[in-house]
């Protein structure tokens, strides 16, 4: 059952989104070549904690971490560990925070160091293909056109888009209905109606789509080695568009 938020619900949405945003910002300048991802996690920890929020991955369904470091051919739900972060590697922090009762849930693809050109190519047509997206959802749109704008764009340009995770709505809980695919056929799923809130996340391989999960039961990666790279907005649906919750106005967090 799809929950359509109230107004308020939005306002205290806006907040909790804003917070996870900013830990986005924050914590780009201690990405850096030598820096492991468990002190990227502890650092985010410390700004959610001290802001009045809990991180909404730790402990959710055994998760040990705060946050997911996805690195390379990580495709999503990298535990952060001991590892140091390389000069030309790419890494995805995913951001979910807990506050005032509602989730607020984003990521980006950071690089490290001197990115390398085929990370940078990546990379853009992963945050396109959100941005592309974010531009179909209006009240009589449907969620097939949310994936098929993803597909078409991104298989138009040679790479590939993960089926087996999907965007997803959010609020009181951290994963509600609907689930947003990121491919599909334009005119068909749900029909979006004004105040559902959903998060849009396509994860996008520089090779084939296909992935498997490590011995840790929760990192994907690419089966085949190839760079993965992923964006994630939370947004709700307005009168005549959406509005972008976790995109912080005046400031280039992406």
């Amino acid at each position: 059952m799809i929950h359509i938020k109230t107004d308020d619900e939005i306002e205290l949405m806006r907040k909790s989104c804003r917070l996870a945003a900013e830990v986005l910002l924050m914590i780009e300048p201690y990405i850096q070549p030598g820096v492991t991802t468990n002190r990227l996690n502890d650092v985010c920890h410390d700004y959610i904690i001290a802001h009045g929020a809990t991180p909404s991955p730790l402990n959710y369904r055994g998760f040990p971490k705060s946050i997911c470091t996805s690195v390379n051919d990580e495709i999503c739900h990298g535990i952060p560990s001991d590892r140091k972060l390389r000069n030309g590697d790419i890494v995805n922090l995913d951001i979910t925070v807990y506050l005032n009762e509602f989730h607020g849930d984003t990521n980006k693809t950071f690089f490290v160091g001197s990115p390398r050109p085929r990370a940078k190519k990546l990379a853009a047509v992963g945050k396109e293909a959100l941005d592309r997206a974010i531009g179909v959802v209006r009240p009589g749109a449907r969620l097939g056109d949310i994936g098929a704008t993803i597909q078409q764009f991104v298989e138009g340009q040679g790479y590939s888009v993960v089926r087996e995770f999907c965007g997803h709505g959010i609020g009181r809980e951290f994963h509600e209905e609907p689930q947003v695919l990121h491919f599909g056929r334009f005119g068909q799923g749900v029909e979006l109606k004004k105040n559902m809130v959903f998060t849009i996340e396509p994860m996008i391989n520089a090779g084939k789509p296909d992935l498997r999960i490590l011995d840790d039961k929760w990192t994907a990666v690419t089966q085949d080695g190839s760079l993965s790279c992923q964006y994630e907005h939370t947004l709700v649906v307005t009168g005549d568009a959406c509005e972008v919750l976790t995109r912080l106005n005046g400031v280039t967090n992406f």
